[in-house]
């Protein structure tokens, strides 16, 4: 027996307790949305973005989010230099590559960052992981038109290539460390019809990341915790705006015991 939900169960109680700083270089469109998902989530965020701060500020976090959404020349310099800091002292990092594949700015900045930083974790949807793996990927603006068709098998191969965990999100997502591959089952289609949803994954894979060193288990256990909120959220929610509001209060809510009944996590099996 894996007994995934149970292992993520206990990784959401250690975040509870441990409380650890995400420290977030992240787009202006998300930014307080991911800041209070952090805090309901158990952990504390901050924002910081200024090269003379950057350094000092990862020294205190428990794991670093690198978003460019929203990007500028002065936030790709911050990034790298966050992230050279946070790898000097084993800090997860945790790229949401996002938009990646829609321009040629987006796309060659993450390859930046994947080969110049040790990435612990990328979380993306299939067109932005296609897109940076090579493998084919449509991304319109920052969302996913259409991606590779062997999902699981570029996941993986990915992760082989980049030395990360790579987590594709969608309808079903795919984990995988480049050996092991598994995949999630829990979440809700409004997820869709926010923005920053995805980013707001990312945020909880981070924050699982800070306080467990699989960082496959902590992908995997963060987008189960996140869309079993989502799951919980869709019941007591007339539409997406007040789906909004209602997911914050699950996550706020949400206990261990119910990650571990609910998680739908799996191995799956390929030659």
């Amino acid at each position: 027996m894996d007994n995934f939900g149970e292992r993520a169960a206990v990784a959401f109680e250690r975040l509870r307790q441990q409380k650890p700083l995400l420290h977030h270089i992240t787009n202006l469109v998300v930014m307080n949305d991911t800041a209070n998902l952090t805090l309901h989530l158990g952990a504390l965020p901050v924002m910081a973005h200024a090269l003379e701060e950057v350094e000092e500020m990862v020294r205190l976090a428990g794991a670093l989010v690198l978003n460019p959404g929203t990007l500028d020349p002065n936030w790709i310099a911050s990034m790298l230099l966050a992230g050279q800091a946070a790898q000097a002292r084993n800090i997860p990092i945790v790229l949401d590559p996002v938009g990646a594949g829609a321009t040629r700015l987006r796309t060659e900045t993450n390859r930046q960052l994947l080969q110049e930083l040790k990435i612990a974790i990328v979380r993306g949807n299939a067109g932005e992981i296609g897109a940076l793996a090579g493998a084919g990927g449509e991304v319109k603006g920052v969302e996913s038109v259409g991606g590779p068709e062997d999902v699981a098998g570029v996941a993986r191969q990915a992760a082989r290539a980049w030395g990360s965990v790579v987590a594709v999100t969608g309808q079903r997502d795919i984990v995988s460390d480049g050996q092991r591959l598994l995949v999630v089952d829990n979440g809700h289609s409004w997820l869709t019809s926010l923005t920053g949803t995805g980013c707001m994954a990312t945020t909880t894979v981070a924050a699982f990341a800070a306080v467990e060193q699989d960082a496959l288990l902590a992908a995997a256990g963060a987008l189960a915790t996140f869309g079993l909120a989502a799951e919980l959220a869709a019941v007591h929610a007339a539409g997406p705006a007040s789906f909004k509001a209602v997911l914050f209060d699950q996550l706020y809510h949400l206990t261990p015991a119910q990650v571990k009944a609910g998680a739908r996590i799996s191995r799956l099996e390929r030659s």
